[in-house]
């Protein structure tokens, strides 16, 4: 479990580099959590508002980039990159199927607080605080919130525990999209 296995001319990236260009990303990413959490303060129809950006967002952050550069902004920070299983660049399929499971559970999340907040009044939501809104939000009968949660939960732990369980450190992410995360200086160069 150290940070390289080794494995013909491939350098794949251990479970603590992968885990904390995991964490590195979750870094990067507070300025957006943050504008929501502020924006949330000042609209209740803010997610509403968020959705589209939001979602573009993500898709830069989490596809355009790994299309490009071959990596999140936490990878590239750890010398890791994402690569075809032998070792070319990956393309916008693979991207996108990397991340297909949490934008979905993502997406379903998002729609389920728009769906509660738009039948709120203004009176209700504004009476709330942060965190008394967020419950409200998670036990309401129509909120797929809560779900969508417990998804992204099951998820993220399955991601570790199959990374554990494989020589190649590959995540279900990678499996799905034919993918492994390697070394920088492993990975063929982009054509």
């Amino acid at each position: 479990m150290d940070g390289v296995v080794v494995m013909g001319e491939m350098r794949y990236a251990g479970f603590f580099p992968r885990v904390g260009a995991f964490l590195l990303d979750r870094v990067i990413f507070l300025p957006f959590i943050l504008f929501a959490i502020w924006g949330n303060e000042q609209s209740r129809l803010f997610q509403l508002y968020w959705l589209v950006p939001g979602i573009l967002v993500g898709l830069m952050y989490h596809v355009y980039l790994v299309q490009r550069f071959g990596a999140t902004p936490g990878k590239l920070l750890l010398k890791i990159r994402i690569a075809q299983l032998d070792g070319s660049k990956v393309g916008l399929k693979q991207a996108f199927l990397r991340y297909s499971v949490t934008f979905a559970l993502t997406l379903v999340a998002s729609l389920s607080i728009v769906s509660v907040t738009l039948h709120m009044t203004d009176e209700l939501y504004f009476s709330m605080g942060w965190m008394e809104r967020s419950l409200y939000i998670t036990d309401h009968p129509d909120s797929w919130y809560y779900y969508a949660n417990i998804g992204v939960s099951i998820w993220v732990t399955s991601e570790f525990i199959v990374m554990l369980t494989n020589k190649k450190r590959r995540a279900l992410q990678d499996f799905i999209a034919g993918t492994v995360v390697v070394r920088k200086s492993s990975a063929k160069p982009a054509p």
